[in-house]
């Protein structure tokens, strides 16, 4: 179990999306919107270990056509969400009491198209199952045990990040600051579409 532990959470810090969108919400929208969005995300990522536990990694490998698609979706939310950033950035004032709900279904939404996701479950979880336990057993398993860190990691950056909306808000140059964040996440929605290119 340690080795896949160790591994999760060298996956789990590497920047990425979720990191970029969280920091960006934190930032713009408060702990309150990046905690929600971590619930969102979370949940996602369970649901992708569910899903590839039932099959749907090896439908993907099987067919390159369904990756593809999940990925054009994937890449053209989070540029939804950097559009949705750079709106923000012409407003004085944020509305921050945005139903939380909002930000969780963003969350969600941004992993369950996510393919890495899928195929990480699908391909490299099964590499430190024990063969002694059923295969359903150590799925459900190692998806918790991934998950519990994803979460644990991704509130650390909402609360980091949360910490900032107050000066931001106040800032003179908070317009511009917003829209470089904006600009950071359409970004991560490149580098989502390039690293995801590799994937089969």
């Amino acid at each position: 179990m340690l080795p896949f532990i160790l591994t999760a959470i060298l996956i789990e810090l590497t920047p990425g999306p979720n990191m970029t969108w969280l920091a960006v919400l934190g930032a713009t929208r408060g702990r309150g919107a990046a905690l929600a969005a971590v619930v969102g995300i979370c949940i996602g990522l369970a649901f992708a270990g569910i899903i590839a536990g039932i099959g749907l990694s090896a439908l993907l490998s099987a067919f390159p056509i369904l990756l593809t698609a999940l990925r054009w979706a994937g890449t053209l939310y989070l540029f939804y969400l950097a559009y949705d950033a750079w709106q923000d950035s012409d407003q004085t004032h944020l509305d921050v009491d945005q139903p939380s709900s909002v930000y969780f279904v963003q969350g969600f939404v941004s992993n369950a198209l996510n393919p890495k996701a899928y195929l990480f479950y699908g391909a490299i979880l099964p590499q430190f199952f024990n063969a002694s336990n059923s295969p359903m057993y150590e799925a459900i398993t190692f998806t918790t045990v991934y998950v519990a860190i994803a979460t644990i990691i991704h509130s650390l950056i909402a609360l980091l990040s949360g910490s900032l909306a107050g000066w931001l808000s106040g800032s003179p140059q908070a317009k511009t600051v917003r829209r470089i964040l904006a600009v950071a996440i359409a970004l991560a929605a490149i580098w989502f579409f390039i690293s995801t290119g590799t994937l089969k």
